[in-house]
Parts: C-alpha cells; sequence; structure tokens
C-alpha cells in the first residue's frame, strides 16, 4: 500500500503585529526525513520538495489539506517542505 509522511519545519514563533512568524530552516526537515527514513525500513518510491500558500494560517489543516487558499487581495505566505512516498 503506498503512504506518504510529511517533513514540515515547524513554526518557531507566532506572526505578530506588523511581524512574520518564525520557522525551522528547510535543512532540519530533510534532516529529520532522513533519520526516520533510515530507522523504519522502509521502501521510499519517491521524495518531493511540496510548496503551498499559507500552511501555518488558522483557517488551513496544514500539508495534508486538500484545499488552501490564497488570495490577491491580502497577503500570502508560501511554505517549503518535503513529502516522503513509500510503501511498509
Amino acid at each position: 500500500m503506498l503512504k506518504f509522511k510529511d517533513f514540515v519545519p515547524r513554526m518557531t514563533e507566532q506572526p505578530g503585529w506588523l511581524r512574520e512568524g518564525t520557522y525551522e530552516s528547510f535543512d532540519l526537515a530533510v534532516n529529520a526525513a532522513n533519520i526516520w527514513i533510515t530507522e523504519s525500513h522502509i521502501e521510499v518510491i519517491n521524495i518531493e520538495t511540496v510548496v503551498l500558500p499559507n500552511l501555518w494560517s488558522r483557517f488551513e489543516e496544514g500539508s495534508t489539506d486538500s484545499s488552501i487558499g490564497t488570495s490577491g487581495d491580502s497577503p500570502s505566505r508560501w511554505n517549503q517542505f518535503l513529502r516522503c512516498w513509500y510503501r511498509e
């Protein structure tokens, strides 16, 4: 059975008034994926970099949300994460 696991850099500081949020580096997500792959003994099918808008918005459900919105009238932040497709 085909499965996937996302490695998303975590938000380290919430956005505030006139201040953007801060996030872990993409390198940490890659590192976490490498550790998980080594320890899980899985068959990796593919690894991809995914870029989605507003991943951390309170109106979204994260990396597995099937509909992530953006609008031309309001600012949007694009977030990058790693998705590993695998078989157990």
